[in-house]
C-alpha cells in the first residue's frame, strides 16, 4: 500500500495559494482515477482506491503545514504504512513555476513540511515531489507570499507541471525513486558517496 501526501492548508481560502500545490495534485489523482477524498480521520482527509492494480491512500492533512507529521504519523501508523511507501507532493520556492524534481534522502530540502514529517515519522527516507512555485519579489515576505494565489498566466504553465506530477506518482507507485528520478531530474538520481574502507594488511609473523 502506499500513502500519498500532498501539502496544503485547509479551508476554502487557502485553496488556490501557492502553498497549497500539493492538494492540487491529490484533487487531480483522485479525479482522475474515481478515489473520492472524503473520508474523515483524525486531523486528515482521505481517500482509498487502487491505482493499476496497488492498493493506495490520498492524503490531505487538515493541520496546518509546519504540523503535517500528526497527520501523516497517525494515518501511517493506523494503516501500517512503511515510511519507503510514502510519497508527499511539495511546494518548492527554489524552483521556478513549472519546474520539477523528485527528492530522497540526503537532498538538503529546508522545508517546515518536511521537517515535521521527518520528526514525526523518525525517518526522511520517503519519496519528496518537490514542485516549482516561484520566488517572491524582492521585499515580500515569504509566508505571505506562500498564502498568495498563482497568477493567470502561472496557472496556464501549472496544467503542465500537474499532469507531470501525476505521471510521477504513478511511476513511483511501480518503479524505484532512482529510475524515475533519471527520467524527471534533469541531473538525474542523486548518488549517495559510498565509503572507502582501507585496507589494512596484518603481517602475522610479527602478531606471533
Amino acid at each position: 500500500m502506499k500513502l500519498i501526501v500532498g501539502f496544503g492548508n485547509p479551508g476554502d481560502r487557502f485553496a488556490n495559494n501557492r502553498q497549497n500545490i500539493g492538494f492540487k495534485v491529490i484533487d487531480i489523482i483522485g479525479n482522475n482515477e474515481n478515489i473520492e477524498v472524503k473520508i474523515k480521520k483524525k486531523k486528515s482527509i482521505i481517500g482509498r482506491g487502487k491505482i493499476m492494480g496497488t492498493e493506495v491512500v490520498l492524503l490531505k492533512p487538515q493541520t496546518f503545514v509546519n504540523l503535517i507529521g500528526e497527520s501523516v504519523l497517525y494515518i501511517a501508523s493506523f494503516l501500517r504504512i512503511n515510511v519507503r511507501d510514502i510519497i508527499c507532493i511539495v511546494e518548492d520556492s527554489s524552483l521556478e513555476v513549472g519546474e520539477m524534481r523528485v527528492d530522497y534522502v540526503m537532498t538538503g530540502i529546508v522545508h517546515p513540511g518536511i521537517e515535521s514529517m521527518t520528526r514525526a515519522l523518525k525517518s526522511d527516507r520517503y519519496a519528496k515531489i518537490r514542485v516549482g512555485i516561484g520566488r517572491p519579489k524582492k521585499g515580500v515576505d515569504m509566508a505571505a507570499y506562500l498564502l498568495e494565489d498563482f497568477t493567470t498566466d502561472e496557472n496556464l504553465v501549472l496544467i503542465d507541471v500537474l499532469n507531470k506530477t501525476e505521471e510521477v506518482v504513478k511511476m513511483l507507485i511501480k518503479h524505484p525513486i532512482e529510475e524515475v528520478q533519471e527520467r524527471y531530474n534533469p541531473e538525474g538520481a542523486f548518488r549517495i558517496k559510498r565509503r572507502k574502507v582501507k585496507k589494512v594488511h596484518i603481517d602475522h609473523r610479527k602478531a606471533r
